[in-house]
């Protein structure tokens, strides 16, 4: 791991703010870091508003997809709502079909299948459309690079409008409406939102017409949270309003299928990080292992004893999906292994059997073991697919374009992307990836890095501190949780491996006397011997709140030591 401590900001930006918000001089120098430079910046990182939210019709195209969506509402047409089979796309089509069936009947979903189909708009969808007798369909979180099936779809007379969030590629489909913030004639004042970010823009337009406020569409934000999340876009701008809300939502009047999720997993209140880690991992899984459409029903479903029976379904689905990825990590680490593939600058694996739902995942866990652009393949029909993953500071979809004569189609973010290809192109594939990383890449961003924010002594740390530190949140990428190091750390003694295998290190930490305070480091229990025997160490940390029978306390939650 490579420290970087971030230089501390000027003295008297530090006193100025310091003295505006009546805080100490800590929490000064973390919201400077943040940005957050006056006391009406402080307020509005501090206490999110609904009102801040940018006009919809900035949105290019926003007013032609409106007023075709009233159209086909005034004639009566069947609107088909479309999205990806992943989080942001299933809470995508959630959202904006029970908004439109709110006020008007003729709408159905579709989802893709993961293995007949593949990602994003597909012929048989629009083979779906017409043989149902659709003649719009709206397409959230895909379609901005599905020229030929937006081309097939025309010459049946169906329209298409499109919500992506995704980089366009040189020509836009000829769709009747394309938004999307990342289109470079749009001027849209914020470019990151996701999927159902832009989906929720478009209702907040629709609702405007209809004489309703952003109040009334509060309700919709659970799936807005939760995709925010899932899909790791920025926490910043509209984002952490979206998600800010969101999560008061979540936690007071989730709509019924969440409520079923929240219900199995038995937990009273939910951070953003658990709505990442316990609820979109199910609702991906009913996508990964079964139907994405699955998830849909979850989460559109307003009778409860329905929604228990699909969220236990969608839980059999997740320990299914969590064997596999485990089982299928095993082999692709092997595979690296034994090909000494970890000398290269990337990881790209094959197994025609490695099941299609989850090598997105296996490839995030092979980004964490070796730390390189990551690529995992598998057979799906006569072609192969593959998940892509990065590491930070490496843009994965530029070193994919730099290979666009390997690969048949591509798609996706900086960090995250998919693709297929013919089955003869994997070899030559995988020399020029290998080609373009490490003429590109720099080579110290293959050794992880954590950015600390400052350094603290344990004096400072009180619940007071945590207290403010946790207003900070919603955390995501833009808008970290604090990170601190602290140097002449002592365990008092009772430091131990925990968890499976004592992959977990638990600890007692001194710092001159003062403490303990208790602190966990998840798979760090191989640091045991740098601490024991009272040796001195210093380490980078964030503070949390730890909850054992019922009882909160302040612990350390560790990222490394030394």
């Amino acid at each position: 791991m490579r420290w970087t401590i971030r230089p501390k900001s000027a003295e008297t930006d530090i006193n100025t703010l310091s003295k505006a918000l009546g805080v100490d001089g800590l929490i000064a120098q973390l919201l400077i870091q943040r940005g957050i430079k006056t006391y009406d910046n402080a307020k509005s990182f501090f206490r999110p508003q609904l009102s801040e939210l940018h006009d919809p019709f900035l949105m290019k195209d926003m007013d032609v997809a409106v007023n075709r969506i009233q159209t086909a509402i005034a004639k009566g047409e069947n609107i088909l709502v479309y999205g990806d089979y992943d989080v942001d796309g299933t809470t995508s089509v959630a959202l904006l079909s029970s908004y439109l069936l709110s006020y008007y009947p003729n709408v159905a979903t579709y989802i893709p299948d993961r293995y007949t189909e593949g990602y994003g708009v597909s012929f048989q969808g629009v083979d779906f459309a017409e043989d149902n007798g659709f003649t719009l369909i709206i397409a959230l979180d895909c379609g901005v690079k599905a020229i030929d099936k937006v081309a097939y779809a025309k010459e049946k007379g169906i329209d298409f409008i499109i919500c992506d969030h995704h980089r366009p590629g040189e020509n836009l489909p000829d769709a009747v409406a394309i938004l999307d913030p990342k289109r470079e004639d749009c001027l849209y004042p914020y470019d990151e939102l996701c999927g159902c970010g832009v989906g929720f823009k478009l209702i907040q337009a629709l609702a405007s017409l209809r004489g309703e406020s952003i109040d009334d569409l509060i309700p919709y934000l659970d799936l807005v949270a939760t995709a925010i999340g899932a899909d790791i876009v920025p926490m910043t701008g509209e984002n952490r309003v979206l998600a800010y809300y969101g999560l008061q939502v979540i936690n007071t009047n989730p709509r019924i299928g969440f409520k079923a999720i929240i219900e199995q997993i038995k937990k009273p209140r939910l951070t953003i990080t658990d709505v990442v880690f316990i609820i979109a991992p199910r609702i991906n899984a009913a996508g990964r292992m079964e139907h994405g459409q699955h998830a849909v029903n979850l989460l559109t479903e307003t009778n409860m004893e329905r929604a228990k029976v699909f969220a236990s379904t969608i839980e059999k689905f997740n320990t299914d999906r969590r064997g596999l990825d485990k089982e299928i990590t095993q082999e692709a680490l092997i595979q690296i292994r034994e090909n000494k593939e970890e000398e290269r600058f990337t990881s790209v694996v094959y197994h025609e059997s490695w099941h299609k739902g989850v090598i997105g995942i296996v490839a995030s866990r092979l980004t964490e073991t070796y730390y390189r652009p990551t690529l995992v393949f598998t057979k799906s029909g006569d072609k192969l697919a593959a998940s892509a993953r990065s590491v930070k500071g490496f843009d994965v979809y530029n070193a994919l374009q730099g290979c666009a004569d390997c690969i048949e189609q591509f798609g996706g973010h900086k960090y995250a992307a998919g693709l297929t290809m013919l089955e003869e192109q994997f070899e030559p594939f995988k020399a020029q990836f290998e080609k373009v990383v490490s003429e590109s890449i720099d080579p110290h961003l293959l050794t992880p890095e954590i950015a600390v924010d400052a350094q603290i002594e344990f004096q400072q740390i009180t619940p007071k501190l945590l207290r403010i530190i946790g207003q900070f949140a919603p955390f995501g990428p833009g808008n970290r949780a604090p990170i601190f190091m602290a140097e002449y750390l002592k365990d008092t003694g009772y430091a131990k491996g925990v968890g499976e295998n004592g992959a977990h290190l638990k600890l007692s930490i001194t710092q001159y006397g003062i403490g303990p305070i208790s602190a966990i480091g998840f798979n760090l229990g191989d640091k045991l011997p740098l601490v024991a025997q009272r040796k001195s160490f210093r380490a980078v940390f964030s503070l949390d709140e730890n909850e054992w029978q019922g009882n909160l306390s302040l612990q350390l939650k560790l990222r490394d030591l030394r």
